[in-house]
Formats: C-alpha cells, sequence, structure tokens
C-alpha cells in the first residue's frame, strides 16, 4: 500500500501516538478537573502541557486561551456560530471547505466570497471593496484541502486589523508543514485538528484565541467543568468556559506525543523534504498527456497537495484503478468544497488528490507516476 491521502488523515501517526493513548487507557483512565488524587492529577498535567504545547508552536500568548474540540471542524463551528449574530456581514475565500461554509449558510449570516483565481490564489487587494460596516468576520482557509495552494494570511490579518474586523485562520492543511505565528498574523482565532499535518489523532482539535475575541465568543455547548459546580451559569474563565463535558483524554495524551516529535524533526525540515517531492511530482505529471494539474504549478506558495484532473478518464475510474491495481491510495471526488472546485473549474467532475506525508519517499512517487501513466493506456 501507498499512501497518498495525507490531506484527509496522516499515516502513519507519530511514533509514541498509539502508545501513550493506550497507556492513558490502561494506567490513567480517570477523569480531569473532579478530584484531587494522583492519577487525576497526572491527567491534568497533561492537559495543561498540552496546551503550553500549542500556544508555544503556533506563536499564542496563553495557554489558558487554547480550548479542546472534538476536531477542526468543531472548531470552526465554535469561532462561527459562537461570535456571529444576525445582522453580521462574513468575508470568506471563494476556496473554503464546507467546515465553514455550511456553519455560515445554517446561520443564514449575509457573507461575500473573495475571488480566487483559476489556480485557487487569492488576490488581497479584492477584499477591501468588499467591506462593509457592518463586516465582522473574515474566516480564511490557509491552505487549500483541494490542490494546496497557500494564501497570505499575514496581508488578510493585517488588513483585517486595520479595519478592525476579526480573524478566524482554518489550519486544517496548514499545520505543522508551514509556520504560522498567531501574533504575527494578527489573528482573532486559529482553529486546528490534531489529526493531520501535526500527526496526532482523530477526534481532537483546538481553537486558539485571542483575548479580544474570546470575550466576545459565546459557548455552543454548556454542562459540567468540575469547577463553580455551586451555579448553574458557566464559569466566566477560560479554558472552562469553553469545554463542557469530559475531555478527550486519550486523544490529549496521543497529541501531546505527536507535537513532541513534530518538534524533534523540525517544521522546515519536514518542508523542505516534502516540497522537494511535490516539485519532482509536479515536474513529472506535466510531461503526461491527457492530464491536467489543477492549481499553482510553482511550489513557493503551496503544500503537498496536488490535484490531477484526467481529461478523457472519469477520475473516479481512475482513483479506482490507482488502487485496485496498485495500492495507491488517493481521494477522488469534491473533497467537501464545491466552492473551492468551482473556482478551479473543476466542478462537478472533481478530481484526483495525492497528498504527500512525512514518511512519503521517491520510490513512493515514482510508483503513482508509473501507475497514472498506465491508468491511461
Amino acid at each position: 500500500m501507498i499512501y497518498l491521502d495525507n490531506a484527509a488523515t496522516s499515516l502513519p501517526k507519530a511514533p509514541q501516538v498509539g502508545e501513550q493513548m493506550k497507556y492513558y487507557i490502561e494506567n490513567v483512565g480517570v477523569n480531569i478537573n473532579r478530584s484531587v488524587y494522583a492519577p487525576a492529577a497526572e491527567a491534568g498535567l497533561q492537559t495543561l502541557e498540552l496546551r503550553e504545547k500549542l500556544s508555544e508552536f503556533f506563536g499564542h500568548d496563553d495557554p489558558n486561551r487554547v480550548i479542546f474540540t472534538a476536531g477542526n471542524t468543531a472548531a470552526l463551528n465554535l469561532a462561527i456560530k459562537g461570535f456571529l449574530h444576525k445582522g453580521d456581514h462574513v468575508l470568506v475565500s471563494s476556496m473554503e471547505h464546507n467546515a465553514v461554509m455550511r456553519p455560515l449558510v445554517q446561520l443564514g449570516v449575509d457573507f461575500d466570497r473573495v475571488p480566487c483565481d483559476c489556480e485557487g490564489r487569492m488576490d488581497v487587494d479584492a477584499i477591501k471593496p468588499l467591506i462593509r460596516k457592518n463586516t465582522r468576520l473574515f474566516v480564511l482557509c490557509h491552505a487549500s484541502n483541494v490542490c494546496g495552494t497557500i494564501q497570505d494570511a499575514k496581508a488578510v490579518g493585517e488588513l483585517c486589523k486595520l479595519h478592525d474586523i476579526a480573524f478566524v485562520l482554518d489550519a486544517a492543511q496548514s499545520a505543522g508543514h508551514i509556520p504560522i505565528d498567531f501574533k504575527e498574523f494578527n489573528l482573532s482565532a486559529l482553529s486546528l485538528p490534531a489529526h493531520k499535518g501535526l500527526l496526532g489523532p482523530q477526534g481532537i482539535g483546538a481553537l486558539l484565541v485571542s483575548k479580544e475575541f474570546a470575550d466576545r465568543l459565546d459557548p455552543l455547548i454548556a454542562g459540567g467543568t468540575g469547577s463553580m459546580s455551586d451555579s448553574e451559569e458557566l464559569p466566566p474563565y477560560l479554558p472552562d468556559r469553553f469545554e463542557s463535558g469530559t475531555p478527550n483524554l486519550p486523544g490529549i495524551y496521543g497529541w501531546s506525543a505527536a507535537m513532541d516529535y513534530v518538534n524533534q524533526i523540525g517544521i522546515t525540515a519536514r518542508y523542505d523534504k516534502e516540497m522537494s517531492l511535490t516539485e519532482y511530482f509536479i515536474s513529472e505529471v506535466e510531461k503526461i498527456e491527457g492530464i491536467h494539474l489543477v492549481g499553482s504549478h510553482r511550489t513557493d506558495d503551496r503544500l503537498g497537495v496536488v490535484a490531477i484532473d484526467y481529461v478523457n478518464l472519469d477520475n473516479a475510474e481512475a482513483a479506482d484503478f490507482l488502487e485496485q491495481k496498485h495500492g495507491i491510495l488517493t481521494r477522488c471526488g469534491l473533497h467537501c468544497a464545491p466552492s473551492a472546485h468551482k473556482t478551479l473549474g473543476t466542478f462537478p467532475r472533481g478530481v484526483v488528490r495525492f497528498s504527500l506525508g512525512h514518511t512519503t519517499t521517491k520510490a513512493d512517487i515514482n510508483a503513482a507516476l508509473a501507475a497514472i501513466k498506465e491508468s491511461l493506456l
């Protein structure tokens, strides 16, 4: 098996992720914030340490404002639904995932899409004409889950700060692959999944928030927190206010181990390796007749997410051939991002997506290239 679907979830996970999750289940297994016995204290310390690791890794200034969620989608729902009100206006790019678009549609708020070009690249100069007096929020997909194009988050953050617009960055694809600095990007909130570029387990994510954003954010879930238990009101302080119920402690143990590994291998070395393979893959794909490369042909503004469109073959049939005949696992279809595909000109047929990971080798890429060529015969 050759796994090239890391944009969906990383495989393999970082070393020690499974072991640490198993350790928690078999040797700790208790809740936090409810009791004072030793295992609860250990689990509480592990939880605090993960908040600190995430806060430091992303240039954030307060671990207490690292809110654990059920994943990146849950984090985005909290940021969007907990912040917006009737009459608000929102800006998004035309490359957004349904984890952003569906909450906006469900809320019924007014929004505008900042157009991106046919390679998924947004023109920051196109933002200002769309700003209204009631524009309250900009939500931006940092890197496309369809074609890997990276947006200029720093420039967007500067513009949002100038116009007093809250800025939420969806780092589903970028976290762990490229540097993200919360303060440098002027972020109000940063949403993260554990299981993609950060190489942790599924079922846990986080929303990192600024103090100003947190003060204007309403919880979506209410319940027990183990704090202020004499009151039926939620605690006013973070993270408790946004973390009602039992946390995903196996996920916390696993994610903490993953962050140790991500820090150990270094984000620059990892990016350089992945992009060297991506550059090679793209250069070879461009030589194959009957294949159209979707997205940027450059490597200085993208991640290792490569989308191809078969000119004379159904993309789903091609993806099935790659798996059945060669054991190459990809992702075809619309990738929960119809707006992105409309921008790229691949709606409704979709693409076949190859997404590289931290263990992808040149041999894997060569096998994929040979299989693509054979699928055209």
